[in-house]
């Protein structure tokens, strides 16, 4: 019983898959930002067939998707599919890892702007080539790449540099720009956005073309970082013609592939797309075979000329970019270079020229036989719809059969371990009354032992203190009346003794009053005496 939904969301770096899971009380910091497999399959799959059963079904359906997506995603998680293009530092050597695209990993000289931003493009962890691009004009002024092999074109999955504009930020990656709106701060103000090509009548033209490589290196060369404003037809021309030359004139004249180094850049211009990204001028391709027999050569395409293609040396080159620059290390055989190879690869641009003239020059038939197509393409219209209309029966019928087939499934195995469920709930609760019961017998018989004894206890308790009362009363009456006579015989003295204390105190009060009265009779007669007595009449 399983079930996914999923979305595709070809995300970080380069076509690399991002999982959303949402988890009730948020899981991760790995998974939070998966985002996600989990939409795309169920829109793949389309509605219920059965509405009757639908919302019956949806809420364990959902549960069931949840979980099982969860486990696919884990399961996915630990294999390495991811892609990663970084900024590189400016106390790191030339373009880093990525110096490998360049001619004894030696990046061009002479772009040395501020503005100037290095970018090692890679994915699933390896490099897959090296930009350089202008903050100023928001376009690459060049990529380094190697020929790998032509490849089917693929889905294109276009990617943003989010430290471009937030050099702060904790991506070191490139991501699609719906994951980060928000979340990085400036996003486009250093770089261009999706934004800036709708509506605008230019299409993102890849300066290292996808259609000369093969699987990740292809998937590699999505992300605006690599991509100018051109137009439609100027785009296809310009891919058109890097693609014959680089396979039919450079690749079959280099001795080893791997020797061959490419250079493609643009020159901006003012003209800009929204009054942001610089329309460029120039689009120009710099070959380095590095080789015993080495040679170099140099291209250019005027945008206000679809059909030009002029082949010059890399010196030639140089000059109509900046001052100073230097595409390869030691010109690459420029001053030694192999005449009957350079003149092998020019006589076979030149072919791919005129090629493209005579293509120019028939145009009149290549309408007429387009028109007998259109005039094939009216007539087989209705045929191919019947076909694709009994196909998308034949599939809706299949889609039906295995939803039903599922249903069944899912519904006959949801009942049978509810069943199992509910009967191990209901044996694990009897064996748990069970043995709770079993646990309870010791313990309550000897409760009421116990309790019994405790009232045994009691009862004796109760008739002692009974009988300590009872017998406490007699005693002490008996106790009381036989000391009475002891008690009053022994007060006798004691009272007699207080009677006498009482008396001689009595007596001798009456004798300290009389005392005290007659010393104060006495003094006051001498006071008497002294007042009125003369003291002469004294002394005769």
């Amino acid at each position: 019983m399983f079930g996914f939904t999923t979305q595709k969301a070809l995300a970080p770096r380069r076509d690399r898959l991002w999982f959303h899971i949402s988890f009730p009380s948020h899981a991760t910091p790995e998974f939070q930002t998966l985002s996600g497999f989990a939409a795309a399959w169920t829109q793949s799959t389309g509605p219920s067939p059965n509405p009757a059963e639908a919302d019956g079904a949806s809420l364990s359906c959902r549960e069931c998707t949840m979980k099982t997506s969860i486990v696919f995603l884990l399961c996915i998680a630990v294999f390495p599919g991811f892609s990663q293009g970084r900024v590189v530092g400016e106390d790191e050597t030339g373009f880093a890892e990525c110096n490998v695209f360049f001619p004894g990993q030696v990046p061009p000289e002479g772009f040395t702007e501020p503005f100037h931003v290095k970018i090692c493009q890679q994915y699933n962890k390896e490099p897959r080539f090296a930009t350089l691009y202008s903050t100023k004009d928001k376009i690459p002024l060049y990529s380094a790449f190697k020929y790998t092999k032509p490849a089917q074109n693929k889905e294109e999955n276009w990617l943003v540099e989010p430290q471009i504009d937030d050099p702060e930020n904790d991506l070191h990656e490139m991501v699609h720009e719906a994951d980060i709106v928000g979340t990085v701060a400036n996003l486009g103000a250093n770089q261009a956005l999706t934004s800036d090509y709708v509506g605008s009548g230019y299409e993102r033209g890849l300066l290292n073309p996808s259609l000369l490589n093969e699987e990740d290196f292809q998937m590699a060369t999505y992300t605006l970082t690599n991509a100018v404003p051109l137009s439609p037809s100027l785009s296809k021309s310009w891919h058109r013609d890097i693609g014959s030359v680089v396979e039919q004139a450079l690749v079959p004249h280099c001795s080893k592939k791997d020797h061959l180094y490419l250079l493609a850049g643009a020159i901006p211009s003012s003209v800009r797309v929204k009054g942001k990204v610089s329309v460029p001028e120039t689009l120009w391709l710099a070959a380095c075979c590095d080789a015993p027999e080495g040679w170099s050569l140099g291209l250019v395409k005027k945008t206000n000329d679809e059909v030009s293609l002029v082949d010059l040396t890399v010196g030639e080159l140089e000059k109509q970019l900046l001052a100073g620059v230097h595409l390869f290390k030691g010109k690459c055989g420029e001053d030694n270079k192999n005449q009957e190879k350079t003149e092998a690869i020019l006589q076979a641009v030149s072919q791919i020229r005129s090629g493209e003239q005579v293509g120019a020059s028939d145009n009149q038939e290549v309408k007429d036989s387009g028109l007998v197509r259109r005039v094939a393409g009216i007539i087989a219209t209705p045929f191919i719809k019947i076909l694709e209309l009994l196909i998308y029966v034949f599939v809706e019928l299949v889609k039906f059969v295995f939803y039903f087939l599922w249903l069944v499934i899912k519904r006959v195995g949801g009942a049978v371990l509810d069943g199992v469920y509910s009967l191990w709930n209901g044996v694990v609760s009897y064996l748990k009354a069970i043995s709770m019961v079993l646990i309870s017998i010791p313990y309550d018989v000897g409760r009421v032992i116990i309790n019994i004894f405790l009232g045994f206890l009691q009862i004796v308790q109760d008739v002692a203190s009974l009988t300590y009362r009872i017998l406490r009363i007699p005693v002490g009456f008996v106790l009381h009346l036989a000391a009475f006579p002891y008690e009053s015989i022994c007060a006798i003295p004691s009272v007699l003794k207080d009677m006498a204390t009482g008396i001689g105190g009595t007596f001798s009060l009456v004798i300290d009053a009389t005392g005290t009265l007659l010393h104060g009779f006495y003094y006051l007669a001498c006071h008497i005496v002294k007042r009125f007595v003369p003291k002469g009449s004294s002394d005769d």
